[in-house]
């Protein structure tokens, strides 16, 4: 092991110098700036969707606990015509 003076003032060498200027900088007047990018407003726009669509499981939920929702079977074997035809998902 190795010992010498190098740390003997009390200040790691690495702590002297942060990158960035201690005290003011003479920069007045200038402010940080936020952009939003569009992936961030789609982003905000879909949690509206989530909301609409916990309606929609919500009500669907409360028909199928009160035995009123109806199936419809001619559009699900359309569907599954569709499908299996091959011409849409």
């Amino acid at each position: 092991m190795r010992i010498d003076n190098r740390f003997s003032i009390g200040v790691h060498p690495y702590r002297q110098y942060s990158g960035a200027p201690q005290g003011k900088t003479g920069q007045t007047g200038r402010r940080d700036r936020v952009e939003i990018s569009e992936a961030a407003k789609e982003l905000q726009q879909r949690s509206t969707w989530a909301a609409e669509r916990e309606e929609k499981v919500r009500r669907l939920k409360e028909q199928i606990d009160n035995r009123t929702y109806e199936i419809d079977a001619r559009a699900i074997a359309e569907k599954l015509y569709k499908f299996y035809k091959g011409d849409g998902q």
